[in-house]
């Protein structure tokens, strides 16, 4: 019995947990554009409407539905159609035709925007002769609202006007709650990290300076011995570790002598294939690399590391040892992998590392003699096992014949037997 209300207050608990982690999940992403300044609720389950049709196809203007917007000086007002307002149209008092627009049991009133903008519609509408497109754009070419890609305008719009030419862009004229106000792009994480490509600031489009001035770039954009311009062309850019996130000046970073490991350079090439961002946080890539990738290199970049191009690096020919790469990968294969795929899949290893025929002898040596014989590896059950990207003999195969080609390897030749069934 106990252990049944356990497990019921578990089943509870997880409930509890995924409908508000949902709720919480939902309300994050109600606005996209500044976090706390607007919340949208979605009115499509509360009425049946078309604004397309309504706009559109019939020829009726916002105001005429939404009456209050021309007087309203509060974006606190409830904007929002009134049952008066559609009796102008429509027959409200017919009850038979209620489902036209109300779903079935549902007779509850709109739920409007709440918003902590200062706007005033009377100001815009009546004063500046704006049109309700103008700022809710593609509004008249969707359903609901909510599928409308500018439900409330974007900073961009408003700074059409707010430029400080035509009007103030003082952040406080408009927004009442100047609290972690920030766009959405910037609660994303790592965001002071990978700003450069997020926000699109190299672009000659970008919509930083809505916001900020040289001045705010400067504070983390100009170290003391840099003589640069901050233009695209000379730029500095401050490093921030990837452990702790502390800024580094690029002029400091060059006293450090532990910013990677003892060893780094032989195992630099995995952090080089999947962080190479961090890697440019310090590095030019076309100058520093090159220092020890010189050209001439089998690898698709073109490149190649110093120890490829000593001497004997490659030797051809069974019963060669291989050069110096067999050396090296037996010391180190973490090294290798840093460029190559060591599961058998490389395009540069399998030039030598091939075996189409399955005779013993005949093809370099990969693995050291009876290499797995004693497991029971996947290449006896799959077709998909990596052993057959480079043993391609046609007895390749799960359950092959025994002692044939590559089954050959580890197995012998099935034994005969004469007619009374004896070896």
């Amino acid at each position: 019995m106990k252990i049944t209300k356990l497990y019921l207050l578990i089943f509870a608990g997880l409930l509890i947990f995924l409908s508000s982690s949902a709720y919480l999940f939902r309300n994050s992403n109600v606005n996209s554009e500044s976090s706390k300044s607007y919340k949208i609720y979605d009115n499509s389950k509360l009425i049946k409407f078309n604004h397309k049709l309504h706009v559109k196809d019939n020829g009726i203007k916002c105001e005429d539905c939404h009456t209050g917007a021309p007087g309203s000086v509060s974006a606190k007002d409830n904007l929002n159609p009134k049952q008066d307002n559609c009796s102008s149209c429509h027959d409200v008092k017919d009850e038979k035709k209620c489902n036209v627009c109300h779903f079935d049991g549902v007779y509850k009133k709109l739920k409007a925007v709440k918003s902590e903008i200062n706007f005033s519609h009377k100001q815009h509408i009546g004063t500046q002769k704006k049109q309700c497109t103008d700022c809710h754009a593609g509004l008249d070419n969707v359903k609901y609202s909510k599928e409308a890609l500018t439900l409330l305008p974007k900073m961009e719009t408003c700074a059409s006007c707010h430029n400080n030419v035509k009007a103030s862009m003082n952040c406080e004229g408009c927004h009442n709650n100047l609290t972690n106000l920030k766009p959405g792009n910037h609660l994303q994480p790592n965001f002071l990290n990978e700003h450069r490509t997020v926000s699109d600031v190299s672009s000659e489009k970008n919509n930083c300076m809505m916001c900020h001035s040289d001045n705010f770039c400067q504070a983390c954009h100009s170290p003391v011995n840099f003589q640069g311009k901050n233009t695209k062309e000379d730029f500095y850019a401050p490093y921030y570790t990837k452990e702790n996130g502390v800024r580094t000046d690029r002029a400091a970073l060059q006293k450090v002598s532990n910013t990677h490991n003892l060893g780094y350079r032989n195992t630099h090439g995995l952090d080089a294939q999947s962080r190479s961002y961090e890697c440019k946080s310090c590095h030019e890539v076309q100058n520093f690399c090159v220092t020890c990738h010189q050209e001439g290199g089998e690898l698709i970049t073109g490149f190649a590391p110093q120890s490829h191009l000593q001497p004997g690096f490659t030797t051809l020919g069974v019963n060669t040892g291989g050069g110096l790469h067999s050396a090296l990968a037996k010391k180190d294969i973490e090294s290798c992998m840093s460029c190559h795929d060591v599961q058998g899949g490389d395009p540069v290893c399998i030039t030598c590392h091939f075996d189409n025929d399955g005779v013993k002898g005949t093809n370099p040596r990969t693995h050291d003699a009876g290499f797995m014989a004693d497991e029971k590896g996947i290449w006896h059950d799959t077709q998909g096992a990596i052993c057959y990207t480079c043993h391609t003999d046609n007895n390749a195969k799960p359950n092959g014949i025994r002692g044939v080609g590559f089954c050959g390897y580890c197995h012998t030749a099935a034994p005969t037997r004469d007619r009374r069934g004896l070896k």
